[in-house]
């Protein structure tokens, strides 16, 4: 089957859950900067999840570019991708909402952690299906930033409860090791030069 529509329903939906995102946030009642500080934990909470839904939506991108087809099993692994993710906006209201609180930070981690283990289930049955020639399969080597966040996540969660700006730190960290730019599935679609 084609991937086309796969791409084009995940993009729409990622397009939604920022918008749903963004919404959530009020607006403050007064016009002096003052009147911001009370909304400054949902703003930093949009941020933080705007950022996530963009790194997912990038190797979303990247990953299909490299796979050939899709079956019913990669379409129903890609929705319960779109399942977790979805449920951002609402860990992110709540934590926001709740000053970053350790019960609402640690769900929020926990959303994160079963995000990635969903990514990489759709990942798993795009090589199985596409098999060992796969170009998925020769681009992504030993994925290290994707075997150590999930570890990660779990340290970040169980700190909520003892130090939420240790799990938040965490968070943070584990976005920033997926904004530097990852090239292998450029590289092994470029070919040799």
């Amino acid at each position: 089957m084609s991937k086309s529509r796969l791409e084009a329903f995940s993009d729409g939906v990622l397009a939604i859950i920022i918008t749903v995102m963004v919404l959530e946030m009020k607006v403050p009642h007064g016009v002096a900067l003052a009147d911001l500080a009370p909304v400054l934990p949902v703003f930093l909470s949009y941020v933080l999840s705007f950022v996530y839904v963009g790194i997912y939506w990038n190797n979303h991108h990247h990953m299909l570019h490299a796979t050939q087809r899709v079956n019913g099993a990669v379409l129903w692994a890609n929705l319960h991708l779109l399942f977790w993710l979805s449920l951002f906006p609402f860990v992110t209201g709540w934590m926001g909402e709740n000053n970053f609180a350790p019960v609402p930070t640690a769900l929020y981690g926990v959303v994160l952690l079963l995000a990635a283990i969903a990514y990489y289930v759709l990942q798993q049955t795009i090589l199985a299906y596409e098999g060992e020639q796969s170009l998925l399969r020769h681009a992504l080597g030993r994925d290290l930033k994707g075997r150590l966040s999930p570890l990660f996540y779990i340290v970040a969660i169980l700190a909520a409860f003892s130090n939420r700006w240790v799990a938040q730190s965490l968070y943070v960290f584990v976005a920033l090791l997926w904004l530097v730019p990852d090239r292998r599935i450029e590289r092994i679609i470029a070919g040799p030069r």
